[in-house]
């Protein structure tokens, strides 16, 4: 691509080996390209995101799942995007342009674009897809995003593009593909559902 870049992995103790192949990949591209950054066991997705940004030496922050729900090949399009406008942030969207979702049944649509339209209407953020989490932050932004964040959970990445907003950042958007992950289930449920309506409504008091 020519862009200079790292990747650093954050392994919660997860069981499907995630471990091993980064390890196997360190050695392949070299500790300097691949940084493996595990931890003893699951403490939550913020917590995963300040690890990884204590690690990070660059400019910029591309946060992606990596079991490839998220597809690399979007990258450069999020680059290219940030240096087009100069955006403090670049989220995916699955809700525009050519962008979807893969794999979901109607269920898991249902409570997603519910989601969305939710808090389009009670909190008029100004992107399309605020539950996605596949993004590229400026360094420092991203930074400042995660001292504001309070959520946890299904929430958490909605909460990032209000305060987003709050804070006066600017926002660009790049459709994706979401394919969901062959092996594995996903963990929403009804205490996520709840959770989420819980957050919305705090953040639709305090923002």
């Amino acid at each position: 691509s020519g862009n200079n870049f790292e990747i650093i992995i954050i392994d919660d103790g997860s069981p499907d080996g995630t471990q091993e192949i980064a390890e196997q990949l360190e050695k392949i591209y070299g500790s300097d390209k691949i940084l493996l950054r595990p931890r003893p066991r699951k403490l939550g997705l913020g917590t995963a995101y300040i690890h990884g940004m204590e690690h990070a030496t660059g400019n910029f922050i591309v946060i992606m799942d990596a079991d490839l729900s998220h597809h690399p090949k979007f990258i450069p399009e999020f680059i290219r995007k940030q240096k087009e406008g100069n955006f403090d942030i670049v989220s995916g969207t699955r809700y525009k342009g050519n962008g979807g979702v893969y794999g979901w049944d109607l269920k898991r649509k249902l409570i997603s674009r519910g989601a969305n339209f939710i808090t389009q209407v009670l909190l008029r953020p100004g992107a399309s897809d605020l539950t996605g989490s596949f993004r590229l932050y400026r360094k420092e932004v991203l930074q400042k995003l995660m001292e504001k964040c309070v959520s946890k959970g299904y929430v958490f990445q909605m909460e990032m593009i209000v305060r987003a907003r709050q804070l006066g950042y600017t926002i660009g958007e790049v459709p994706i593909s979401f394919v969901d992950r062959v092996y594995g289930e996903s963990k929403l449920g009804g205490n996520e559902i709840v959770s989420f309506l819980k957050g919305l409504l705090t953040l639709f008091a305090t923002t």
